[in-house]
């Protein structure tokens, strides 16, 4: 049995990052070499002297959405908190309502005086609903208007730019939570890169439950990976499988396109669009990627146990201590970490 406990870790609760940094490429960055096993601490600003000409760097370029909105039973106008997870097609959402007992088949929820309408047409365990929502006009700008950004629960300050939980390369709308380890890049960083001979290639995973829903089950094998929506064009598989013939670094910036590029590798990549529940965890053989960038994640998250299996549950446990002896800053705003 591979137990959740055993990626468990003590953080004090001062070093979960409440706000982010006024400039974003002044996190810190911790560098892990795996082969090496050497630690050293830098300044993401410091990511350029990490790559080399003929890196390539692979980004998600996702975009969040207001996500997370308030609004009320059509009958008895009880408070119900609706966040969108994943679209189904035909104003059909996957969401997580809350509370959840308080809707059932055929609740109608309104938000902004009835501006948007939603319809429960099916209930799922853990809070999931699924939702038709009732709208005129376009969906994403009726959200722009009434919907909040979706902040993780650790997160109790209040965000005063919406844009700072977004990646500056943020382009196609559709998560429920920013792909964190992107949100460093400044447009001066990622046009360095581009001069030192970087190639930066661009795929989109939206982030849905899979990435933030905590692992319940002792033995962690069972955990379920809710399903995510990636997509991967011709032009960005082409290049991939170029970088691979060439032998180049392929350097995934965050989990989410760490889980991109594994789920869509075959013996190369190919144009997709696809829906993936991959749960990697030590045991997992590599395939797509060389090196990740990546933030600190919660203690016996699915994350903690993905960068395990990609450095080793021992080195990654025992960076995570120092970054505590060294007061890193923890998750979404927290500082970073290059694994090479």
């Amino acid at each position: 049995m591979i137990k959740t406990t055993d990626y468990d870790y003590n953080l004090p609760e001062e070093l979960i990052a409440q706000t982010p940094l006024e400039n974003r490429s002044e996190s810190r960055l911790m560098v892990l070499d795996r082969k090496a096993h050497t630690i050293s601490h830098k300044h993401f600003a410091d990511i350029i002297n990490e790559l080399n000409e003929n890196d390539v760097l692979v980004l998600n370029d996702t975009k969040v959405i207001p996500a997370r909105l308030i609004g009320e039973k059509e009958d008895t106008k009880a408070v119900i908190e609706v966040l969108l997870l994943k679209e189904k097609g035909n104003n059909l959402w996957e969401t997580l309502a809350k509370p959840q007992r308080r809707v059932k088949i055929g609740t109608v929820i309104t938000f902004g005086n009835g501006k948007l309408k939603a319809k429960c047409v099916k209930k799922e365990s853990a809070g999931i609903c699924e939702f038709e929502f009732m709208y005129s006009g376009i969906l994403l700008e009726i959200l722009n208007e009434l919907g909040q950004m979706p902040l993780p629960p650790y997160i109790h300050e209040k965000l005063e730019d919406p844009n700072r939980y977004q990646t500056v390369y943020a382009k196609h709308p559709g998560s429920a939570a920013a792909p964190t380890a992107g949100l460093h890049f400044t447009p001066q960083l990622l046009e360095q890169a581009k001069q030192k001979g970087v190639e930066l290639i661009f795929i989109t995973l939206h982030v849905g439950l899979g990435t933030f829903r905590p692992v319940d089950e002792e033995d962690l094998t069972h955990h379920v990976m809710h399903e995510e929506y990636y997509e991967i064009s011709k032009e960005a598989s082409e290049a991939l499988n170029k970088a691979k013939k060439a032998n180049k670094r392929i350097i995934a910036v965050g989990t989410t396109t760490t889980r991109t590029l594994e789920s869509a590798y075959h013996n190369g990549f190919k144009p997709i669009c696809a829906t993936t529940n991959i749960f990697i965890y030590p045991g997992y053989k590599f395939k797509a990627i060389d090196a990740q960038i990546t933030n600190f994640h919660l203690p016996k998250s699915t994350l903690i146990m993905l960068v395990s299996a990609f450095a080793g549950r021992d080195f990654i446990l025992k960076a995570y201590e120092e970054a505590v002896n060294e007061k890193y800053r923890f998750f979404s705003f927290g500082d970073a970490m290059f694994i090479k």
